[in-house]
């Protein structure tokens, strides 16, 4: 299996997990330049009782934490959803070089849709963005929650 598809994968992962535990399914990875993972997470706002505890955001800050910086130059975010605003803004802040994404979100994205955060001129860093990477498997996770809930 490529890194490309491992990534994405260990993403799915994260979010099939959250949705054992109750949280919206969705998951992340943040990859080192070298290649290598070094967080992983899926949404927790549950269960921390935290709005900001989006997937993106704690893979983020465990990341922050393993290369003892608040910028991560050079590394990867690999989400299973289109990140909302927030993580969009998340993700500059962080200084993240490439975003791939599954799925799209037209509703409450903040990249390719909504607010379109990466566009303003206030944003300080834009990374590469890919979206659509295994949007069908992480759409399915995603659909499969909700219509377990109605």
């Amino acid at each position: 299996m490529s890194p490309f598809v491992s990534h994405m994968a260990l993403a799915l992962d994260q979010a099939r997990a959250a949705a054992l535990r109750g949280e919206v399914p969705v998951g992340a990875v943040v990859v080192d330049p070298a290649g290598r993972v070094v967080a992983a997470a899926g949404n927790r706002t549950r269960e921390l009782s935290d709005p900001t505890a989006h997937a993106e955001v704690l893979a983020i800050r465990t990341a922050c934490r393993a290369a003892g910086s608040e910028r991560l130059p050079g590394h990867d975010l690999w989400v299973t959803l289109e990140p909302c605003p927030m993580c969009a803004a998340a993700i500059s802040a962080a200084r993240i070089g490439r975003l791939y994404y599954g799925a799209s979100d037209p509703r409450m994205g903040g990249v390719d849709h909504g607010a379109r955060v990466f566009d303003h001129p206030q944003c300080h860093h834009r990374p590469d963005v890919y979206g659509g990477i295994a949007a069908d498997d992480a759409r399915a996770i995603l659909q499969g929650f909700f219509q377990a809930r109605r």
